[in-house]
């Protein structure tokens, strides 16, 4: 029996609207396109030694922020063969910067290149670091079936396509290969970045006043000792060091290495990395019970750092290279721990006759109230909005577009 158009058109209508809200599922899902490659090669124990190596090497952060890219991940036992030539971090992170991929390659796309073979960009090759374009890698459809992968600057193929980990179509991908990809240009020995003498750097860029607190101080140590592993410093203007230097007199010994520790944190985080973080940060000075953490806010291309007591924003990048990376900021950080937060003054109980406080109870569950929605946090609200927004947006889209059609239907 034939359908009748109405039938057809009804039909249509479910299923684009299935769709649409397939598509705002995945959306908020994978949060608007953000991935964790640290999380999701998690799930699959024989890539853990691949997994911690990209976290040591600080090569997740730069997979994270990255919009489009591939994964070309190694288990275990190709991880243990890498492992057994000895290499520095340092050429490690090159050679495993050559398994990441500015582009995306999922398992379909893998059978659908031109010509059957293609060169893409690695990170290796985005560092600058790589000779010519040895830091680019090939990519052959072989007859069959089969895949293969090599370096630029290594005669033939040497790795070959297992299997798809993880995909988010155009956005991240994540292959398994048979081995490591070897490179000439990757293995060569590589040194670590220079030493970088924290105090001296800050005092010729502007932050002469928070050096100054610094050198005498048994914080410089931890500082320098976390360069190599990663480190962010949050520096003062001298300004801001100049007024508070009343406060910071009046402070402990052990309280004033609290304090400068309190600005750094052992890890590289790029501002980037910081905008996207919005939440508690530790710092060098968070250590057992001692919580010493401050709020990472972003409003815009801005990074505020609030701390309970004071909220401070990054104002200038003295210096940029991983593994350190040191910010100048408007403020000192005051953490709570060692000074106290404005009093918020609260409205004193009337001494009124029992009907009164009746009326004051009632009253307290009005939207004015303290625990009514209305007195959320800003924050909450902006977090509340962000997670919501844009599948409202995509119901309002999916009501008008039924109506819409209905309203075809019924001409």
């Amino acid at each position: 029996m034939e359908k009748s158009p109405l039938v057809t058109a009804s039909t249509l209508v479910v299923c684009l609207i299935l769709s649409l809200l397939s598509s705002i599922s995945n959306a908020a899902t994978h949060g608007g396109g953000t991935h964790n490659i640290t999380s999701i090669l998690a799930k699959n124990p024989d890539f853990s030694t691949f997994n911690h190596y990209l976290s040591a090497t600080h090569l997740a952060d730069e997979v994270n922020r990255r919009r489009t890219i591939t994964v070309l991940a190694v288990d275990n036992a190709g991880m243990s063969d890498l492992l057994s030539k000895h290499f520095n971090i340092y050429t490690l992170k090159n050679v495993l910067s050559l398994h990441i991929l500015a582009d995306y390659f999922g398992a379909k796309k893998l059978h659908q290149i031109s010509n059957r073979t293609t060169l893409v960009s690695s990170l290796f090759q985005a560092t600058g670091a790589a000779a010519g374009t040895s830091g680019y890698v090939n990519i052959t459809d072989i007859r069959g079936g089969k895949v293969g992968f090599g370096a630029e600057d290594n005669d033939g193929l040497n790795s070959y396509y297992v299997k798809s980990v993880f995909e988010i179509p155009y956005v991240i991908s994540v292959l398994q290969i048979s081995h490591p990809l070897s490179s000439p240009d990757a293995e060569a020995p590589t040194s670590g970045p220079g030493l970088v003498n924290l105090t001296i750097f800050m005092a010729k860029q502007g932050c002469q006043g928070f050096a100054d607190l610094l050198r005498p101080s048994k914080a410089l140590e931890v500082f320098e000792h976390n360069v190599a592993g990663g480190l962010t410093v949050f520096c003062p203007t001298d300004d801001a060091v100049t007024s508070f230097l009343p406060k910071y007199k009046n402070l402990t010994e052990p309280q004033k290495e609290s304090l400068l520790l309190y600005h750094g944190v052992p890890e590289y985080e790029t501002l980037q990395m910081l905008r996207s973080h919005n939440g508690l940060m530790n710092t060098l000075a968070t250590e057992g019970a001692n919580k010493f953490d401050f709020n990472v806010k972003s409003k815009g291309e801005d990074v505020m750092l609030s701390t309970k007591v004071v909220t401070s924003t990054i104002v200038g990048t003295l210096i940029d290279q991983d593994p350190v990376v040191v910010y100048k900021i408007d403020k000192v950080l005051l953490p709570h721990e060692l000074f106290k937060a404005a009093p918020v003054l609260a409205p004193a109980e009337s001494p009124e006759p029992a009907k009164k406080k009746k009326k004051a109870a009632s009253s307290a569950n009005s939207p004015d109230s303290a625990d009514s929605p209305d007195s959320v946090s800003d924050d909450q609200k902006a977090a509340d909005d962000n997670g919501s927004n844009g599948l409202n947006n995509g119901f309002r889209f999916i009501t008008l577009l039924v109506t819409l059609v209905m309203a075809f239907l019924v001409l």
